[in-house]
């Protein structure tokens, strides 16, 4: 579950709120167990996913880099080459 959140950080464009949801979504959900909440523990684990993302966002904000942003094009065929290369083409 937690292999599918990806970096976020130095990012052009920025990383967007959905995307810092989904990671939170997915981080909340692995450390939990649960991949969709009980009606009774529904309200306690939506609030950890929001808060999650909250402090995702203000820690975005308080993070200082002095290398250039990343291409998410080109971080993208990065990630597609290793995949190849340890999980062989799918041609």
């Amino acid at each position: 579950m937690c292999r599918n959140i990806k970096t976020l950080f130095n990012f052009d464009p920025p990383a967007t709120e959905e995307e810092i949801h989904a990671a939170a979504l997915q981080y909340v959900r692995k450390i939990t167990g649960f991949n969709k909440p009980s009606k009774v523990n529904d309200e306690a684990f939506n609030r950890a996913v929001n808060e999650v993302a909250r402090i995702s966002r203000e820690l975005f904000c308080s993070l200082e880099t002095s290398a250039d942003p990343r291409n998410r094009e080109i971080e993208a065929e990065r990630a597609r080459a290793r995949n190849a290369k340890r999980f062989g083409t799918t041609s």
